[in-house]
């Protein structure tokens, strides 16, 4: 299986610290972010990373160059101007799936002990088109994304939980998508209103890394040692 960090936002939240330094490689504990994703990718089994990128990019590409210092091959996908969640995948598909088979996810701005190697035994159902890791809602997103109902992601409901940024996706998902900029959500709605997403229940360490408190608070909890895995 193949995967895909998400690396191309502004970080516009980020700022100050993100005007020099691209998100990615803002420093969690004395480490860049990406390298967490990348040695936790690689221990899980999944060699073969695309990444993509827009905003200073050329720094990101430098410090991961071609990732064999990780025991990984790492596939560019530059972008001019960010492309949105969904034009990126779009652009990077041909990187990522050669036979129709899914591809792992991660967006770069998450921090967490999922253990990436339990996606490579899920099996998609013949019409699945994703498999959505939902976790806890954080304080940022009280009322949650979606439902988790008896292992199928829907839309509406009165539990909902946070999308946390990792899945497996299907380039079926994609059908009918051309070139340019936009956002992965619509799709993955119309495929839920299709009964075509599954999904699981995390509830292990997971933080979206937004601002620069949420940064410090990773880095504090990462230096305390109350993060397993880590």
């Amino acid at each position: 299986m193949r995967a895909m960090i998400l690396a191309a936002g502004l970080g516009t939240r980020m700022r100050p610290l993100t005007l020099t330094t691209p998100k990615p490689l803002l420093p969690v504990a004395g480490k860049p972010l990406i390298e967490y994703h990348i040695e936790r990718l690689v221990a899980a089994g999944v060699t073969e990373i695309v990444i993509n990128h827009a905003w200073l990019g050329e720094q990101l590409e430098a410090w991961v160059g071609d990732g064999r210092r990780w025991g990984a091959s790492v596939h560019w996908s530059p972008e001019t101007e960010p492309l949105e969640t969904g034009g990126g995948i779009f652009r990077a598909l041909p990187f990522l799936s050669d036979m129709g088979e899914p591809f792992l996810l991660v967006n770069g701005d998450v921090f967490t002990n999922y253990p990436f190697a339990s996606l490579l035994s899920h099996s998609f159902g013949p019409d699945d088109l994703a498999h959505l890791v939902m976790t806890e809602n954080p304080a940022h997103n009280p009322a949650g994304d979606f439902q988790l109902l008896q292992g199928r992601i829907v839309e509406q409901g009165d539990a909902k939980t946070t999308f946390s940024g990792i899945s497996l996706l299907s380039p079926e998902l994609f059908e009918g998508c051309h070139e340019g900029k936009f956002p992965l959500a619509p799709l993955l709605r119309r495929a839920m209103q299709s009964h075509r997403v599954t999904g699981e229940f995390f509830s292990g360490y997971w933080r979206d890394i937004g601002t620069p408190e949420r940064l410090q608070d990773v880095s504090e909890d990462i230096n305390k040692g109350r993060i397993d895995g880590i």
